[in-house]
C-alpha cells in the first residue's frame, strides 16, 4: 500500500502512455481490415491467400517483430511507432477473417433486393452489408481491443513506456505490489474499453438491441405456450 501511495503520479502517467499506444492500433486495425475483408469476401479466389498470409502475422513472436520493424520502417528501436505498427499488424491478423465472415453472413437475397431497388455497389456496402455485418464486426473488434491492450505491455521490455514497465521494474526490484498493480490496471483498462465498445455498438446499431429483446421475449413465452398446449 505504501508503494501505491508513493507512486500514484507514476501510475497515472503509465496508464495514459498505455492508452496512447493501445488505442491507435485498435482503430487502425479496424479501418484497414474492413476493405481487406471486403476483398476477401467479394473475390473468393483471394480469400484463402489473404486470410492465410494475414493470419500468419499473428504467429510472429512479438519481441523479434519489435526488433525487425525499425530496420524496415527506419525508426529507432525504442520509438513507440514500432509498437503501434506491430500491434496494428496483430489486430489486422485477427480482424480480417472476422470482417470477411461478417460480410459473408449477409443473406444473398438481401443483396439482390438492394441491387433491385437501385443501390450502387458503394451504397449497398455502406447502407446494407456493413450495418448487417455490424454485430460480427463488433465482436471482432472487442477481441482485438483486449488482445492489443494486453500485448502493449510487452513493449516495456524494449523500453517503451506502458503499464508493462510496472512488470519489468517490479520483477527487477522484487516488489510484488508493483507487479500486481500492473496486472490489475491492464485488466481494468481492457474491461473499460470493452464496455465502451459495447455501448458504442448499441448506439450505432440500436436495431440489434431491439431484435435481441424481441427474441428474448419470444423465448420466454415458448415454455408457457408449450405447457398450455
Amino acid at each position: 500500500m505504501t508503494w501505491l501511495l508513493n507512486n500514484g503520479e507514476l501510475i497515472g502517467q503509465l496508464v495514459v502512455a498505455h492508452l496512447l499506444i493501445a488505442i491507435p492500433p485498435i482503430i487502425l486495425s479496424f479501418v484497414i481490415s474492413v476493405p481487406i475483408g471486403w476483398v476477401a469476401n467479394r473475390y473468393r479466389w483471394s480469400r484463402g491467400t489473404l486470410l492465410t498470409v494475414l493470419g500468419l502475422l499473428y504467429a510472429i513472436p512479438s519481441l523479434p517483430l519489435f526488433i525487425i520493424l525499425p530496420l524496415i520502417i527506419g525508426t529507432g528501436l525504442r520509438d513507440p511507432i514500432n509498437l503501434v505498427v506491430a500491434l496494428t499488424l496483430y489486430g489486422i491478423a485477427l480482424m480480417v477473417r472476422t470482417t470477411a465472415d461478417g460480410l459473408g453472413s449477409v443473406d444473398a437475397d438481401i443483396r439482390q433486393s438492394a441491387t433491385a431497388v437501385g443501390f450502387s455497389s458503394r451504397s449497398q456496402f455502406f447502407r446494407v452489408e456493413l450495418p448487417l455485418a455490424g454485430p460480427v464486426l463488433l465482436a471482432g473488434i472487442r477481441v482485438v481491443a483486449v488482445s492489443t491492450i494486453s500485448l502493449t505491455t510487452v513493449g516495456a521490455v524494449i523500453g517503451i513506456s506502458s503499464l508493462g514497465a510496472l512488470f519489468t521494474d517490479g520483477i527487477q526490484r522484487g516488489i510484488a505490489v508493483e507487479i500486481l498493480t500492473g496486472i490489475v490496471l491492464t485488466i481494468v483498462i481492457a474491461l473499460a474499453v470493452d464496455g465502451l465498445l459495447v455501448l458504442l455498438g448499441r448506439a450505432l446499431m440500436p436495431w440489434v438491441a431491439v431484435t435481441s429483446g424481441r427474441l428474448a421475449r419470444r423465448d420466454r413465452r415458448r415454455p408457457r405456450e408449450a405447457v398450455t398446449a
